[in-house]
């Protein structure tokens, strides 16, 4: 319990409550002591004046029947008066003797005194010498003590009500953290035990602890999000691994089997080949993938006219397109200048366009179109005439490995949409696709660059870099 950081921070609380009632009666004290001194100093120096205006007017027989009258008429110990000869023999007053603590130098003087009943008594005194008298008047302190005390007292109940009340809030405090605490102990307990699905409480006040609740929940729903995501990856890694080296062992083992002719052995050495082609293509795209998430490749983004690479794109698939009676068209407004990396942008056209290709039918369309938009961006868009994808597959196409109905006949692997929405992440977008009716429409929207929205014409030695930048993405994939 002494552990606990909620009555930890109860007692701390505590203390400065404390800290702050010691700083506010030391001042009140100080002022009380100053102000009770200078009056009881007050009272003393105008008792010693009418004293001191008897013996002028009066003499000392004077004095003397006037401080009789005063003792006999004042209540017992009330005031402290003495008359003295000059050798200190007592002439009038409530004192039997000068007091051997109290000298006869004038002045102020804070004493003990014996006051016969009444035991000793501290006092306040004002020594004055007149001729050859001394007098002694004195008043007892024991007048304030009583308000003193109730001072003393007040300071330490309201000490004791603050330590109780915050050590009660402490342990209210404790124990409903603790209640809320064990709350997210079991939910975490549960999800340690895999049910991913499990989440914290949340309550409809907005206090920190619920606020927290509400980020853990969203954060286990991004693990849990990510945790499906692998697995799945997984599942279909291991799928699409599975027919590629299936065939491989099939060939190799029917190679070492029937021992066929030349010409046959190399032509399934060449299948193999491209079964092993087709598995260092997967761990390509995926090495890929894990480079664009991480954001390694920012480091390549330069200013780069996109509508230059989409036509190098459109001029590099042209001879596919043409074999399958497939009208590819470019459509621009004219240089696009953008900042992003040549190279992936390339990729994920290429993707898009070879998808489209797939898809459209013999004598259909694709068009390839660049952009500017009104609102400071540009658009790269790839669309296509063919079955389209349904309204539910949308959001699952841009998964990895996933491919729809429509899909399970052509080859693929399913991570073209995946390294296209990738790339459109890196370059802070994301793929809209949409309806062309009949068809898909694919777009990637990409920022202007910085140093100006138009890109001058590529000198021919560029134009060429870019087709090489096209064939060696095509190469790779």
């Amino acid at each position: 319990m002494l552990r606990s950081s909620a009555l930890s921070l109860a007692l701390g609380y505590v203390a400065l409550g404390i800290i702050a009632l010691v700083l506010f009666a030391a001042p009140l004290w100080y002022a009380w002591q100053v102000t009770i001194q200078d009056g009881r100093t007050e009272i003393l120096q105008l008792d010693a004046q009418r004293l001191t205006e008897v013996f002028r007017r009066e003499g000392a027989q004077g004095m003397r029947t006037f401080i009789d009258a005063r003792v006999r008429m004042q209540i017992a110990s009330e005031r402290i008066l003495l008359l003295t000869d000059a050798s200190l023999h007592p002439l009038s007053g409530n004192l039997p003797a000068w007091p051997s603590n109290v000298p006869t130098v004038p002045g102020n003087y804070k004493v003990k005194i014996e006051l016969g009943d009444h035991g000793m008594q501290t006092a306040l005194v004002h020594v004055t010498t007149l001729g050859g008298y001394n007098l002694l008047v004195g008043r007892d302190n024991a007048l304030f003590a009583p308000l003193q005390t109730r001072f003393w007292y007040g300071l330490a109940a309201a000490i004791a009500v603050l330590s109780i009340a915050g050590l009660m809030i402490g342990l209210i405090t404790r124990r409903a953290l603790l209640t809320r605490i064990d709350s997210i102990r079991q939910t975490v307990s549960a999800i340690i035990h895999g049910d991913l699905q499990h989440r914290l409480p949340t309550h409809l006040n907005d206090d920190e602890l619920n606020t927290l609740s509400r980020t853990i929940n969203g954060m286990l729903e991004q693990i849990e999000l990510l945790v499906h995501g692998v697995r799945n990856v997984s599942n279909s890694i291991a799928h699409d691994l599975r027919t590629p080296l299936a065939e491989l062992r099939s060939r190799l083992e029917e190679l070492a089997l029937i021992r066929p002719p030349s010409e046959q052995t190399f032509a399934e050495i060449d299948g193999a080949v491209a079964d092993v082609d087709r598995v260092i293509r997967i761990f390509d795209a995926l090495l890929r993938l894990a480079e664009i998430d991480a954001g390694l490749r920012r480091s390549g983004f330069v200013a780069l006219d996109v509508a230059d690479l989409a036509a190098n794109a459109v001029e590099f698939y042209a001879p596919a397109a043409e074999l399958k009676n497939i009208d590819l068209a470019f459509r621009s407004d004219g240089p696009v200048c953008v900042s992003g990396d040549p190279v992936l942008l390339a990729q994920a056209l290429s993707n898009l366009i070879d998808n489209a290709l797939k898809y459209a039918p013999v004598n259909g369309s694709i068009e390839v179109a660049v952009f500017k938009r009104g609102d400071g961006t540009a658009e790269v868009s790839v669309s296509d005439d063919g079955p389209g994808i349904a309204e539910s597959e949308k959001s699952k196409v841009v998964e990895r490995f996933y491919r729809g109905d429509a899909s399970r006949g052509t080859p693929g692997v399913g991570l073209g949409l995946s390294l296209a929405q990738a790339v459109a992440k890196l370059h802070g977008s994301a793929l809209e696709l949409s309806d062309s009716k009949p068809g898909l429409r694919v777009a990637i929207i990409l920022p202007f660059d910085a140093l100006g929205t138009v890109a001058l014409a590529a000198p021919p030695q560029e134009a060429a870099a870019g087709d090489v930048i096209i064939s060696a993405t095509l190469a790779s994939s």
